[in-house]
């Protein structure tokens, strides 16, 4: 049984994984900066 295709697959979802957290976190950021930039206003 060729290994290759589970290797590849584990590679795809760690990748996927990886660019899922980056967007959240990035988007948990704005959400942040967004609101200490309303506190800053009052």
């Amino acid at each position: 049984m060729n290994p290759w295709p589970f290797v590849i697959a584990a590679y795809a979802v760690t990748i996927g994984a990886t660019g899922a957290l980056i967007g959240w976190a990035y988007a948990g950021m704005r959400r942040a900066e967004t609101a200490a930039d309303e506190l800053n206003r009052q």
